[in-house]
C-alpha cells in the first residue's frame, strides 16, 4: 500500500473492522466516508489542507449531532416532548401532548420550542 492511501485507509479501517459500536459512535456511514475520501488527490499524499477540506464535509453534521447530544444530556430527566406524559413536568411543558402537533419524536430535543397552552 502506497503512502498516499495510508491516511485514507486509517479512516476506513474503523468501518471495515466490523466494530459496530465504534462505527455508530463516529456517526458516519460507509457511503459518507467513501464520498469524502473521493475528494482526496489520487496521485499524491494528501496534505493538511486536503484533510481540512475533507473535514468540512462533516463539520456541519457533526456540530448538529453534538448539539443534539448536549440537549439530550441536559434534558433527559425533564419533559422532552415525546408524548409519553409520564413525568409530572410533562403536564406543564407539554399539556395534552401539544408537541405532537409538530410531528413524531422528542420534539423539544429536536429543537422545537416548548408548547404553550
Amino acid at each position: 500500500m502506497g503512502r498516499p492511501v495510508l491516511g485514507s485507509a486509517a479512516v476506513v479501517s474503523v468501518f471495515a473492522s466490523g466494530d459496530t459500536e465504534r462505527q455508530q459512535a463516529m456517526g458516519l456511514t460507509l457511503a459518507q466516508i467513501r464520498s469524502a475520501l473521493s475528494t482526496l488527490p489520487a496521485n499524491r499524499q494528501a496534505s493538511k489542507r486536503d484533510w481540512e477540506r475533507l473535514s468540512q464535509h462533516w463539520h456541519h453534521d457533526l456540530e448538529a449531532r453534538i448539539a443534539e447530544l448536549e440537549r439530550l444530556r441536559d434534558n433527559l430527566a425533564s419533559c422532552i416532548g415525546c408524548g409519553c406524559l409520564s413525568l409530572e413536568s410533562c403536564a406543564l411543558f407539554n399539556p395534552r401532548d401539544r408537541a405532537a402537533e409538530r410531528g413524531d419524536g422528542p420534539r423539544y430535543l429536536l429543537g422545537d420550542p416548548v408548547a404553550s397552552d
